[in-house]
Parts: structure tokens; C-alpha cells; sequence
């Protein structure tokens, strides 16, 4: 059964596409790959964030309170009807995060988090995290607000699930379509040749990481992808404003003589 439960603290770092790789090949030395990398470089993760109509959920996570959620609906790759997906509440509690997921499948989910009705249970559901949901569906005035994918390299720490480092590039997002199943696509969110890496863990990181993170002088961010997301559209929206009301000076003929 998959994991659905997590609690952990993550911290995240901004790479280069080349100290991407190097990184990357020596962890080989201490993780192994995720089990979706195994057959594939990179697997895609693609997400649906739901927010209130004045955006109150990322508004507040950015304003940075001690303790602040959000609710998405996860599925790997492009979903179909029938496909399981996860819907995922997260929170984050004086740094530790807590992820609380359970699987349902694409059209059962769209309905339970339109309407905040539980579904008929099913084995493969986590009636506790359902409720949990519900709860904050029928606090919360919400919809989907953003679609946001990204392909993934990942890795365990061999032997143990208690440390996770993982590889995001190519991170999309886009305000409309708003569908899981709608197809894989959008703009981009960061450079070309950036990574985004997540280092997340239940204790302290070991030494030996440390001592890669110090060799190849990487080191933490304040970085939310949803948030990045949300920030920017604020600031195209803001542009298109000001461009939009720009008074424009008439364009007169040239033999025409203008009165003081």
C-alpha cells in the first residue's frame, strides 16, 4: 500500500543544470532511485491546486503564519476517467509538514471536492484523510485554481524511506483547462537549465550530505511552486493593467493646429 501519511521537514535549493548532474551522480554512492526512475529517467507528476476565489489559501501560505494548508488533487502523468489520482491536503506546522493523501479515483474526486459530499467507501480510500478533506471543503469556499506539473528524478536513502531527495525540472503551470486529463502542458516556471531540489527528511540530514551540499556550494531557498506561480501572475496582471490604461495621445494630421 502506497504511503499516505508524512511527516517531515523539507528544504529546497535552486541548481544549475550542471551542478544538477553532479549532484545527482553522487548520490548513487548513498540513495537509490525512486521506483518510478527505475524504468524511466524522469516520471511526471502533475497537480491541481484548489484555493477560494480571492486565492485565501496561497495568499495566507505566503504571508508565512506559523501554521498554513493547501489542498491539491495529485496524478502521475495524464489521468484518465477510470485513473486513481490522490487528493492531498498539506500542511505545514512551525516548519514540519504534514501530508495527508487518499486515493480515489479521477471522476469520484472531481465530485467529492466540488461538492464536499464523502464518497461511497472503497478499499483503496482513507476514510480519516476523506473527512479531514471534507472539512476543510465545507470551511473553504474552493475550486481549482492552478495546474502545476513536473518531471521528477528522485531518490531513497538505501535501506530507509526516512530521507528523500528529489529532482524537479520543467515545472508548467497554466490557468485554464483546469482538468487533470485536459493533457500535460503549460508555462514554464522556471529557466530552461534550472532544477529545483527538495531535501526532505524526517531528522537532521546525514553528514555526508552536508558535506555534498558544502562542496558544490548549494544552499537553501524559500521556494513554493505554487506560490512562485500565484506571485507571477499578480505581476502580469498588474502589467496588464498599467498597459491597459495608459492614456494613448491621439495621433493628429500634420497640418492639423492644436489650440493652447
Amino acid at each position: 500500500m502506497a504511503i499516505e501519511v508524512f511527516n517531515r521537514y523539507e528544504n529546497k535549493y535552486l541548481l544549475n543544470g550542471d551542478t544538477f548532474r553532479k549532484l545527482r551522480n553522487r548520490l548513487y554512492e548513498y540513495m537509490e532511485l525512486d521506483e518510478y526512475n527505475k524504468q524511466h529517467e524522469t516520471y511526471t507528476i502533475a497537480n491541481l491546486y484548489y484555493d477560494t476565489p480571492d486565492d485565501y489559501l496561497i495568499r495566507t501560505s505566503l504571508s508565512k503564519p506559523k501554521y498554513k494548508e493547501k489542498l491539491r488533487l495529485r496524478a502521475y502523468g495524464v489521468p484518465d476517467a477510470d485513473t486513481k489520482v490522490y487528493a492531498e491536503i498539506k500542511k505545514k506546522v512551525a516548519g514540519l509538514v504534514n501530508k495527508r493523501r487518499s486515493a480515489l479515483i479521477l471522476n469520484e474526486a472531481y465530485s467529492f471536492l466540488q461538492t464536499g459530499v464523502l464518497p461511497v467507501p472503497q478499499l483503496y480510500h482513507n476514510c480519516q484523510v476523506l473527512h479531514e478533506i471534507a472539512y476543510v471543503l465545507n470551511t473553504h469556499d474552493l475550486q481549482p485554481a492552478v495546474y502545476l506539473a513536473y518531471d521528477r528524478t528522485a531518490f531513497f536513502a538505501i535501506g530507509q524511506h526516512d530521507l528523500r531527495i528529489s529532482f524537479d525540472h520543467n515545472i508548467r503551470t497554466r490557468r485554464y483547462d483546469l482538468k487533470l486529463e485536459a493533457g500535460d502542458y503549460g508555462n514554464p516556471l522556471l529557466e530552461e537549465n534550472q532544477w529545483l531540489m527538495e531535501i526532505k527528511s524526517v531528522q537532521s540530514i546525514p553528514v555526508w550530505l552536508c558535506g555534498l551540499l558544502s562542496e558544490y556550494e548549494v544552499y537553501p531557498i524559500s521556494f513554493s511552486k505554487y506560490g512562485t506561480e500565484y506571485m507571477r501572475t499578480l505581476e502580469n496582471n498588474r502589467l496588464g493593467d498599467i498597459y491597459r490604461f495608459i492614456p494613448v495621445k491621439p495621433v493628429l494630421p500634420l497640418n492639423t493646429a492644436v489650440n493652447a
